[in-house]
């Protein structure tokens, strides 16, 4: 399964993760309507969060660490509300949905 975003085809694992990253917005308006999340500011914040710690590591985080980070520029955000955001597990969901491969091991290092 691919995502077809301005009319060409992005290559995709059987999970749906991108093989390669791709850090346009229109990627992520495309994947977010295909996993059913209407995208608000904060899921914004934590997709370029995923995108810098992916850029930065050549991974990205697993949940307890990317909440903790998270906490530095959402102080009240708990993992409720992170899993509120991405419901179906927030270090991959987010990963996902930023256009990113899939993440290592149980989601992220």
């Amino acid at each position: 399964m691919g995502y077809v975003v301005a009319g060409n085809e992005l290559e995709t694992d059987d999970d749906g993760y991108l093989l390669q990253p791709d850090y346009s917005e229109e990627v992520v308006n495309v994947i977010a309507a295909a996993e059913g999340i209407e995208l608000t500011p904060r899921h914004w914040e934590i997709i370029n969060y995923m995108r810098d710690q992916y850029r930065e590591h050549g991974h990205t985080p697993h949940f307890r660490s990317m909440l903790k980070d998270i906490n530095e520029f959402w102080p009240e955000a708990d993992s409720k509300a992170v899993y509120d955001l991405f419901p179906m597990g927030p270090a991959k969901q987010a990963a996902k949905v930023a256009g990113l491969p899939q993440p290592l091991g149980k989601g992220g290092y």
